[in-house]
C-alpha cells in the first residue's frame, strides 16, 4: 500500500512481468497444493499491505492452525483478481477473509471508479464460492488521506465503499467484519493516533483490536 513500505519489502514488490505478483507465495503455495487432512481449516487473509504488515511485523497471530497471510503491498483489486486462483482457491482454503478496496481508493493502478473497485469485489466473492470456499468481508480502515497518494476526499470514498460492502453482505448472507468503527478516531474519518504510525496502517495495538473482531467471526463461520 504504502510507497515506503514496497521499498522495504522488495521481495513481494510487483514486476512488468507478473502483474498481480503471483511469484509472491508461489514456493509457499506448492506446500498447500495438497488438500488438507481431515479436520484440517485453511483460513486465507488477502489483502493489501495491511494484511502483509500484519503478517511480517507481528507474526504471531500468524501461528495460528491454519491462518494464512497472503498480503502483498501495493495492490489494488484488479491485482486481486489476477491472484486469487493462486493464492486462495489453489490452496485449498476454507475460508478467506478479503478486506480490499484502499489501494484502488489511493489510485494505485487507475483513476478510481467505486462501481468497478465493488464489482472487483463480487467477483471475488463469486470465484470463491464457485469453489466453496467461505468468506468474510471485512471494512476498509479508516484514514483521513493516503500520504504517497494525492487522491481527494479519501474518508468520504471509504465510507462510501464500506456502506456498499456492508449492504452486499447482508443481502448475501456474509459474515462483514467492521473494523472502521473500532479503529476510527473521534473526527469520525482517521486511524486513531494510539493504532497508527502514519495514519493507515496498524501498529500492534490495532492489529490486536482487528484481532478480537475477527477470530470469533472466524471461529463461527468455520462452524457452519
Amino acid at each position: 500500500m504504502l510507497a515506503a513500505a514496497l521499498i522495504a519489502l522488495p521481495s513481494l514488490c510487483v514486476t512488468a512481468q507478473d502483474f498481480g505478483n503471483i511469484r509472491a507465495f508461489a514456493q509457499d503455495n506448492k506446500v498447500l497444493s495438497t488438500p488438507p487432512q481431515k479436520g484440517e481449516k485453511r483460513v486465507v487473509f488477502f489483502g493489501n499491505s495491511i494484511t502483509e504488515c500484519w503478517w511480517l511485523r507481528y507474526n504471531d497471530f500468524f501461528q495460528r492452525p491454519g491462518f494464512i497471510a497472503r498480503g502483498i503491498s501495493g495492490q489494488t483489486t484488479y491485482h486481486f483478481l489476477y491472484r486469487f486462483r493462486s493464492d486462495v482457491v489453489d490452496t485449498h482454503a476454507s475460508l478467506v477473509v478479503i478486506t480490499a478496496g484502499a489501494n484502488d481508493i489511493a489510485e494505485n493502478s487507475v483513476p478510481y471508479d467505486e462501481d468497478v473497485t465493488f464489482g472487483n469485489i463480487q467477483s471475488l466473492v463469486e470465484i470463491a464460492q464457485a469453489n466453496k470456499i467461505k468468506v468474510i468481508l471485512t471494512s476498509l480502515l479508516p484514514a483521513a488521506r493516503f500520504g504517497w497518494s494525492k487522491a481527494q476526499n479519501v474518508p468520504e470514498k471509504i465510507k462510501s465503499l464500506n456502506q456498499r460492502l456492508e449492504t452486499y453482505a447482508k443481502e448475501k448472507k456474509i459474515p462483514y467484519v467492521n473494523y472502521f468503527d473500532a479503529l476510527v478516531d473521534t473526527d469520525g474519518k482517521s486511524l486513531k493516533a494510539a493504532y497508527t504510525n502514519d495514519g493507515v496502517h496498524p501498529i500492534r495495538p490495532g492489529y490486536e483490536v482487528m484481532e478480537k473482531l475477527i477470530v470469533p467471526v472466524i471461529e463461527k463461520t468455520l462452524k457452519r
